[in-house]
């Protein structure tokens, strides 16, 4: 009989469970390449993950480390107390728009405005999704909500906030990149993202961020499919994609 050859597994970054995630929506993908980072870094033990209120505070179930929850918005906070205890651990973030954005605005500015030597997982879905699809503060103009039935209104609900572009301004923050997992090229771009964010926070050089633009297919009301080419065809025009701030690349350009 001819051996059978493993090619693919499950990195074990990751518990053996099944998700709960309803079809289309990105996190899994995202908890994906995350536990995938902390096991090529051999950081997997080493880890802790700061989970706060709403969909993202499922993410301790699925990854493989050592997590805390936080209450709505203070996932920076709590972060901020853990590293500054044990600074030889990798610290991260795991939040949602409507926590991040909302609720734990002030606790994330004055994070990055600190340099809080921690790793910010920020997942922008445009929408509340745990809660029943309410408009979120980076819900696009147009887009419809139990909140915002007509569609977003910048005259009577403001404008969206575009969190990677307001945060990089910050003297604190070392990284600022903005990705999404709709397709391989993207999703390459995105684990890259996540290790270059691990690795200088293990350098000490200052706070670290990613953005994931995520999909939420049940509370957009559309197919997975759908959804993911909304997240290119309609987010990524307000949220480009890209890198924001890169102290490193600086620091590199000014040697040469």
């Amino acid at each position: 009989m001819a051996r059978t050859q493993v090619v693919y597994e499950r990195s074990h970054g990751l518990k053996d469970v099944e998700t709960h995630y309803c079809p289309g929506c990105h996190h899994g993908i995202i908890h994906k390449l995350i536990a995938e980072v902390l096991v090529e870094m051999d950081l997997l033990d080493k880890a802790v993950g700061i989970s706060p209120v709403g969909c993202a505070v499922l993410a301790g179930d699925y990854l493989n480390c050592d997590f805390v929850e936080a209450a709505h918005g203070r996932a920076p906070a709590v972060a901020t107390g853990v590293k500054r205890t044990h600074p030889d651990l990798l610290v991260f973030t795991y939040q949602g728009d409507g926590d991040l954005a909302s609720i734990g605005a002030g606790e994330i500015v004055h994070a990055t405005a600190r340099g809080e030597q921690f790793t910010t997982i920020f997942i922008n879905n445009a929408i509340y999704g745990m809660t029943g699809g309410q408009m979120a503060p980076t819900t696009l103009l147009g887009q419809k909500s139990t909140t915002s039935q007509s569609g977003r209104e910048a005259a009577r609900h403001g404008m969206p906030l575009r969190m990677s572009e307001m945060l990089s301004t910050q003297d604190g923050m070392a990284y600022c990149e903005r990705v999404c997992v709709v397709d391989m090229p993207n999703l390459h771009k995105a684990k890259k993202a996540i290790k270059k964010a691990f690795t200088l926070q293990m350098q000490g050089v200052g706070h670290t961020f990613v953005e994931f633009l995520s999909t939420c297919p049940t509370n957009w009301g559309m197919t997975p499919v759908d959804a993911g080419k909304w997240v290119k065809s309609d987010m990524n025009r307000y949220y480009p994609l890209g890198v924001f701030k890169d102290l490193t690349a600086k620091k590199e350009a000014a040697e040469e």
